[in-house]
């Protein structure tokens, strides 16, 4: 599946146009299939094929022909053209914080910085051109070095959500020779982690088979480069440089394996400790009694034996898991199939690509009893957002749209921006007129607790309040965000009945999978939210369900799952 890559491709066109200073309507247009493509769930390989390129919104015929180019001759010549005309290390420039095409090319004209080192070198030596770079004064030059720090220490590793796309092809292209055999991601990935540095994939086969699946493995398409290759395992390197493992492993053998693989590896040495204590010994081949081989084939087996009841990946990071099996403790995690509702979308009313109607008919194609729609307030122009009277007819055509449902409850609402001392971006006699309000930070964001708490609980106790959006705002691999006092911040949302929510897109993950916990704890609930600009995003729901499994979370902790009733009552305590 070419879909991230592609929509990486699109991303680059559209940073090179603004630098280049070209036509901002086609970089506009770019972004927009950028983002659509990027998230689609299906192939883009068989729409293309199938010849319904244009069906998807945003996609004209100019670049639904770009997309079947590049399908082709894997490469697209304006991209490359474009390419010849700037630095090639301007690009990693954009991945800054803060620092978006304009700034890179003030940067690249004014002072001769063309990549991520340039700046770092200017910065170490105190170089005088960055002082006469337009627009970049002491605070901004700050927030750039934080950044740059941030992004180093963030080093190769790879978003949850980037690995998942390039996943899905490689289990799909190892199954497909394997015969009906299991064909599992491990390490990780497995445990859901926000981010990866390489990935594991573990494959049933006997001998016979296992050279087939190896070569299936190494011929992916998606495969740049092949760094060692066996009988029963071999290690690649993926086209964006991403390094996967695989092992092929008997059927006697693929549970203990694949909890072997998947890890962690102090879970797994709780694991051992106390095969250990029953005079047992646990490792990659199996759970043995002397020679005899006692567990193996499957992972539930191996937990059985050692007394414990079955521990979800997602919960294997030595965290209190072994204790809390131990007393039949283990909560039941939420699965994505307990998701019954959405409460922020945008369609576009601000910076959506779908309209009302759109967004509702995909919502009940999911299943889903509730949705909110949710478009940005007037402090985000570059988002389109609402001033208060669009705002106002904007309820008035979500709430006519939602006569014709009666099969789903659409509740109309906005994402309103909390401002620098915690009040809201509109007043509260155009709050009063919404069924829910997600508040969100979008300024200000390198702001340490001390500021940022008080800031976001104070907006929790606002009257109209029913969601906290991506309350940290960081960005993986991008921007830390604001420093936050989950645990206070979890007791006002708990005493307001104010839901936190987890922004599911796999570029927040936000609440992270601790703030999580800690706010499951603290008896705050919490909101899965896809955040989707298009009908095609929503699907990212399923990042936030790891996150909230990775954070102790049971269906009952998740308004997303309550019947209609249960979520109108809930909202109705703040009025």
């Amino acid at each position: 599946m070419k879909n991230r890559e592609i929509a990486d491709l699109f991303t680059q066109m559209a940073d090179l146009m603004e630098i280049l200073g070209q036509d901002s309507f086609r970089v506009n247009s770019y972004r927009k299939a950028a983002r659509i493509v990027g998230e689609l769930a299906r192939p883009i390989e068989d729409l293309a094929a199938a010849g319904e390129l244009t069906t998807l919104p945003g996609i004209g015929k100019s670049t639904a022909q770009k997309i079947e180019a590049y399908l082709k001759t894997g490469s697209l010549t304006q991209l490359e053209e474009l390419k010849a005309q700037a630095p090639e290390g301007l690009l990693d420039l954009l991945r800054l914080s803060g620092l978006g095409p304009k700034t890179a090319m003030r940067l690249w004209k004014e002072a001769g910085i063309t990549s991520l080192q340039d700046l770092q070198q200017a910065f170490e030596k105190q170089d005088e051109r960055l002082a006469l770079v337009h627009g970049l004064g002491p605070k901004k030059m700050r927030q750039l070095w934080e950044s740059l720090m941030f992004i180093q220490s963030a080093g190769s590793r790879v978003r949850l959500g980037d690995a998942d796309a390039v996943m899905a092809d490689l289990v799909a292209s190892v199954a497909a020779a394997n015969d009906g055999g299991r064909v599992v991601p491990a390490g990780s990935f497995r445990r859901g982690r926000e981010t990866v540095g390489d990935l594991d994939l573990l494959a049933e086969a006997d001998a016979q088979r296992a050279e087939q699946v190896v070569h299936a493995f190494t011929a992916a398409s998606n495969v740049r480069k092949v760094i060692a290759a066996g009988p029963t395992k071999a290690s690649v390197q993926l086209a964006g440089g991403l390094q996967v493992d695989l092992r092929v492993v008997p059927a006697d053998s693929f549970g203990s394996a694949l909890a072997y693989f998947t890890g962690s590896k102090s879970h797994n040495v709780r694991l051992r400790e106390i095969a250990l204590k029953k005079g047992l010994k646990l490792n990659e081949y199996g759970l043995f009694e002397g020679e005899r081989r006692l567990a193996g084939r499957d992972e539930e087996s191996i937990y059985e034996v050692l007394g414990l009841p079955f521990i979800e990946p997602e919960l294997r990071e030595d965290a209190g898991e072994i204790e809390a099996a131990r007393a039949g403790a283990l909560p039941r995690l939420v699965r994505l199939d307990d998701i019954r509702a959405d409460f922020h979308m945008h369609t576009v009313a601000s910076d959506g690509a779908c309209t009302i109607d759109e967004m509702i008919q995909a919502c009940r194609k999911r299943g889903y009893r509730c949705m909110a729609i949710c478009d940005h307030s007037a402090s985000e122009v570059q988002a389109n957002g609402l001033k208060a009277d669009r705002l106002l007819q904007h309820v008035r055509d979500i709430r006519q749209a939602a006569k014709a449902c009666k099969d789903i409850t659409v509740l109309a609402g906005s994402e309103v921006d909390i401002l620098k001392d915690g009040s809201l971006d509109y007043d509260d006699s155009v709050l009063a007129e919404l069924d829910f309000v997600v508040a969100s930070c979008h300024s200000h964001l390198s702001m340490a607790a001390p500021e940022a708490t008080p800031r976001i609980i104070r907006a929790i106790e606002h009257r109209y309040v029913n969601c906290i959006g991506h309350p940290s705002a960081r960005l993986i691999n991008a921007r830390a965000g604001m420093e936050i006092d989950i645990a206070r911040i979890a007791q006002a949302a708990a005493a307001n009945d104010v839901a936190l929510e987890i922004n599911a897109h796999y570029m927040r993950l936000d609440l992270r999978d601790t703030h999580v916990r800690a706010a499951v704890q603290a008896g705050a609930r919490i909101v899965i939210n896809s955040d989707a600009h298009n009908t095609e995003e929503l699907s990212v729901m399923r990042f936030g369900v790891t996150t909230a499994r990775r954070g102790w979370a049971t269906p009952d902790d998740v308004i997303n799952t309550w019947p209609v009733k249960k979520i109108r009552q809930f909202l109705a305590r703040k009025r």
